[in-house]
């Protein structure tokens, strides 16, 4: 979430780009392609909004998809990933996020279709309302898969990872309920960019050439 139209196109195409280099950067390691379209994901999430900004908020089709990627998507999204690239020593903790993710994905896409979601303009913010019952409990669920998937990855950068994405969002929260403004997209970008370093140190090292005519090469 970004502080208005333009701020929320412009922090789009921003993470979008990220996101392609990311992807490109991780096409020799399909195990790493799930986290590192993630960025992807953001990106186009973050130009959805500007077209509830430009609507006006309300229950169109942009408030819809904007609904569909932050609530049943990624928490199912980002334990996935992280369960795939992870190594084999993190392999059954990590099913605990997975099984939350799978949880409050299946209770949030039901949630959406019983329900119509509405995205209301507040100064600087956006918010959107749904009404969930147990709110509670499906927003533990949620960091749960999401937050603490990173967190239990056994890997420093996803940690890393994890930390930046924690506070960041406890920031945005709290910012965001004072209706003053929305920072998430500026969080995302930088969390973007510490996802694309992750991706450049998973990269395997190029074998370093032979010079023409080295014996060891044979006839």
């Amino acid at each position: 979430m970004c502080w208005s139209e333009t701020a929320d196109l412009v922090a789009g195409a921003g993470i979008t780009a990220v996101g392609v280099a990311s992807v490109t950067l991780a096409a020799r390691r399909p195990r790493d392609l799930p986290l590192a379209a993630l960025p992807l994901l953001l990106g186009l999430h973050q130009i959805i909004e500007a077209a509830v900004w430009h609507h006006d908020g309300g229950t169109g089709p942009a408030t819809v998809a904007w609904a569909v990627i932050a609530l049943p998507l990624l928490p199912l999204w980002v334990p996935a990933a992280v369960l795939c690239s992870a190594p084999p020593s993190a392999r059954r903790r990590l099913l605990v996020p997975l099984a939350a993710g799978i949880a409050t994905a299946a209770t949030l896409t039901y949630v959406l279709a019983a329900r119509t979601v509405t995205a209301g303009i507040r100064g600087h913010t956006v918010g959107y309302s749904l009404g969930l019952p147990q709110a509670q409990l499906i927003v533990a669920g949620y960091l749960l898969a999401t937050i603490g998937s990173l967190l239990l990855s056994g890997d420093r950068g996803l940690v890393l990872f994890g930390v930046l994405v924690a506070v960041g969002a406890a920031v945005s929260v709290v910012l965001w309920r004072q209706e003053y403004i929305s920072t998430w997209c500026a969080f995302a970008a930088v969390c973007s960019v510490v996802l694309l370093r992750w991706v450049v140190s998973r990269r395997p090292p190029r074998r370093a050439s032979r010079p023409c005519g080295d014996p060891s090469e044979g006839p």
